[in-house]
């Protein structure tokens, strides 16, 4: 069974270089479910940051097509609604990255169409408030990744002008504004537009664009490890290989959207030359990629993605002539079921 497909045409906000040569949808693939929840309530955008705290999912700032916003959104999964809250004090932007530690969000960095940006920000969930944190310690720049494990957070990759790959660890706890500290670059090509997920307290960043075109290296950052042994390399994300598992690989992009659930992580959307709305899901335990159900709606570049409570969700993102609104819950066991999602 073909899942629905809306034919439309993405433009990068950087000039990003083709290297596919394969579908990206597969006609074959049934396997996973998505299924429509509630729309965004604020306006249609992309780039926006999306973090998690406890089990509500956020989505603040972004760009609506004319400007860049600052406005915070919450996300209840259980009743299936939206909740305005605090607007972000600093800055109005897109492209910028988050992370959560504990009740707690964090957005900086970013672009607000002038500046490549480095100021940082907390939101507390508890009070709804946000307070102003000590400037991210590298350079300002977007399209940079962020996560957090262990109570401490890091930012990594992205553009300051030239293409980045040094990450900074923040912990929120020394001093009042919180300390920046720089651990070893990673050992892989640099880039912008990556995604990062977390899982057993090891973060993975793979996907991306540099100079050169995109990049197929899989990375794995473990910030328990001391310096110098913290990065390590898994498999390549494309047919690199002489052997047959990375036959059908065809995963290398940018500004797609990333999450983890049940013991899997997935990637879906991006762009790379053309617009891209497979999904690909990780196994943790072989480093092997499958092929899933593609994204139910329109492909799109730039959209956001949060984990809650063991659910996945995708949402917002944008074509050339759209920005869109919408959000989709992803069920990896399910079997595609085109009627469901309406």
């Amino acid at each position: 069974m073909k899942a629905k497909i809306v034919l439309i045409c993405i433009t990068a906000i950087s000039a990003l270089f083709s290297s596919c040569t394969k579908s990206t949808d597969s006609d074959d693939t049934t396997e996973g479910n998505w299924i429509t929840r509630s729309s965004f309530e604020g306006v249609a955008r992309s780039e926006a940051v999306a973090f998690t705290i406890g089990n509500k999912g956020y989505i603040v700032a972004g760009y609506d097509g004319t400007k860049r916003l600052k406005d915070l959104w919450q996300f209840d999964p259980e009743y299936n609604f939206w909740q305005q809250k605090a607007e972000l004090p600093g800055t109005a932007r897109n492209a910028a990255t988050g992370f959560s530690i504990g009740d707690k969000g964090y957005i900086g960095t970013g672009y607000d169409g002038y500046n490549k940006l480095k100021d940082f920000w907390e939101y507390n969930a508890t009070t709804d408030e946000w307070t102003q944190k000590a400037d991210f310690g590298g350079s300002g720049r977007y399209n940079a990744v962020a996560f957090s494990i262990a109570g401490k957070g890091y930012i990594s990759t992205g553009f300051d002008g030239n293409y980045l790959k040094d990450i900074w660890e923040f912990d929120p706890n020394d001093g009042t504004e919180g300390k920046w500290t720089q651990r070893v670059s990673m050992s892989g090509e640099k880039r912008m537009g990556a995604v990062a997920f977390v899982y057993n307290d090891k973060a993975y960043i793979c996907t991306g664009t540099y100079s050169g075109g995109t990049v197929n290296d899989f990375n794995v950052f473990d910030p328990a490890q001391p310096e110098g042994q913290a990065w390590s390399m898994l498999r390549k994300i494309s047919n690199a290989s002489d052997d047959s598992y990375d036959d059908d690989y065809n995963i290398v992009r940018s500004k797609a959207a990333a999450f983890v659930v049940n013991n899997k992580a997935y990637i879906c959307s991006g762009e790379n030359g053309s617009i891209y709305k497979d999904t690909w899901e990780y196994d943790f335990a072989t480093d092997l990629w499958e092929s899933k159900t593609p994204f139910e709606g329109a492909a799109r570049s730039g959209a956001s993605a949060f984990s809650i409570n063991n659910r996945g969700f995708v949402l917002l993102g944008k074509s050339s002539t759209y920005q869109y609104e919408d959000i989709r819950e992803f069920f990896p066991d399910q079997e595609y079921n085109e009627y469901e999602d309406q």
